[in-house]
């Protein structure tokens, strides 16, 4: 974990809710697909956790949802604005456990944490495949980006405006190797129910600290209580209690 300032190189909406921030800092902590960072906004008295959707060696980029007052604030800031973070949280995917042909379903915001596991996903060598899914045509983002990576990209749609009509377990390929999901929680569990292969969910808890001190967001698993800040976000199907 690091703490540090960063600068908005990019704002921009890319819904009607959902908004991106390309950031300029030190990306040295993230070493996996799926962390996240914790963003101080001034004004609010917790931070604001958000998943990494992309990153190099100078930059990163997040990819989140207007759902209150912090993330409205974050919303209207501009470029060359700073912001402090904690950098680099949590347990990502683990790439060395995913197969040649790795299945990314992503629900609505879940899209975006997948963005930066298919890439890296792709520099190792593997070929995955991604499903995303939307309630509606005007939600979606990120399909020109994932298509750009030259991966098979399907995408669903609940009122059948665009693409498959219906939920990702309607979408699903005939055989993967393993699976990563990220998304609603009513979306996550179809998926554990209906894939019989090894995969990785990355969960979403109403977080304090974001680095495993306050305990707040612990979340029951076969193997007891475990923090989704600090033992996730990104935990195995066997180890969900599903």
């Amino acid at each position: 974990m690091k703490q540090g300032l960063y600068t908005i190189r990019r704002s921009r909406a890319l819904t009607e809710d959902i908004f991106e921030l390309c950031l300029s800092g030190d990306t040295a902590s993230i070493t996996a697909p799926g962390q996240f960072v914790n963003i101080k906004v001034d004004g609010c008295f917790l931070r604001r956790p958000i998943s990494v959707c992309d990153w190099d060696k100078e930059s990163l980029t997040l990819v989140f949802k207007t759902v209150g007052e912090g993330t409205a604030l974050l919303a209207g800031m501009r470029e060359g604005g700073t912001l402090d973070l904690l950098c680099g949280l949590g347990n990502g995917f683990d790439v060395s456990r995913c197969g040649k042909k790795t299945l990314l379903l992503g629900g609505g915001l879940g899209a975006a944490p997948l963005y930066g596991l298919a890439k890296t996903l792709l520099q190792a060598g593997a070929r995955p495949v991604a499903v995303l899914g939307f309630n509606r045509k005007e939600d979606i983002f990120y399909e020109r980006e994932f298509r750009a990576l030259g991966i098979e990209t399907a995408i669903v749609t609940v009122d059948g405006s665009a693409g498959v009509k219906g939920f990702v377990t309607d979408a699903l390929p005939d055989t993967c190797d393993v699976f990563c999901a990220c998304g609603p929680m009513p979306m996550m569990k179809a998926v554990y129910a209906a894939l019989p292969t090894p995969g990785f969910f990355s969960l979403e808890e109403r977080m304090g600290c974001g680095f495993g001190a306050c305990m707040g967001c612990s979340c029951k698993t076969k193997a007891g209580y475990q923090r989704v800040c600090k033992e996730g976000p990104v935990f195995a199907k066997e180890e969900l209690l599903w």
